[in-house]
């Protein structure tokens, strides 16, 4: 190892500090790169929980947002299914008044027809099903079996005879068709 020589004017005590802070700055330059890449790790994990946090209240939203659309649809449905409830009686009483009114003038019939078209049209628009026809197949969910009879023309577990014609919309029942059921 060589020994230093002092430096004996201020010229060369200037240049000596400076060559010892460039050394030093050597020495800090060579712990940047560890320290910038630490800092850099540091700010990719917080941008990464950043956008983390984001997707899932994204997600959250979107799933708000869905189920609110879904219970606005339901609370349709029921009111519909509410005041569609009111006018099913009347709805029956066409529906009977046809029935009995096969001898009956031909102009009367007419009248009843026509407004058993007009109830049937604002049914549809309502998006309102009627359901519980004779020979379909009896499904305890939809139907309420009142009575059940032997038959040879009609097969074993389907509709017989219709009391109360059944009403939905969509999935919803309104009201269960009332019906006898083939054994």
């Amino acid at each position: 190892m060589s020994e230093k020589k002092k430096a004996e004017t201020p010229e060369e005590l200037e240049a000596e500090e400076t060559v010892e802070e460039v050394e030093a700055e050597a020495v800090d330059a060579e712990d940047i790169p560890d320290e910038r890449d630490e800092k850099i790790k540091q700010l990719e994990s917080e941008v990464a929980a950043q956008k983390d946090k984001y997707m899932r209240l994204a997600a959250e939203y979107d799933n708000y947002r869905k189920r609110t659309a879904n219970e606005k649809l339901g609370i349709y449905d029921d009111a519909t299914a509410k005041a569609v409830t009111e006018l099913l009686p009347v709805a029956d009483s066409v529906r009977m008044a046809l029935e009995n009114l096969k001898n009956s003038d031909p102009e009367i019939i007419k009248g009843v027809e026509l407004i058993k078209s007009q109830l049937d049209r604002s049914f549809e628009k309502l998006k309102i099903e009627s359901y519980g026809e004779t020979g379909d197949e009896f499904d305890p969910n939809l139907h309420n079996a009142v009575s059940m009879v032997d038959s040879e023309d009609i097969e074993s577990n389907h509709i017989a005879a219709v009391f109360q014609t059944g009403y939905k919309i969509g999935d919803k029942i309104i009201r269960h068709a009332m019906v006898q059921v083939a054994n």
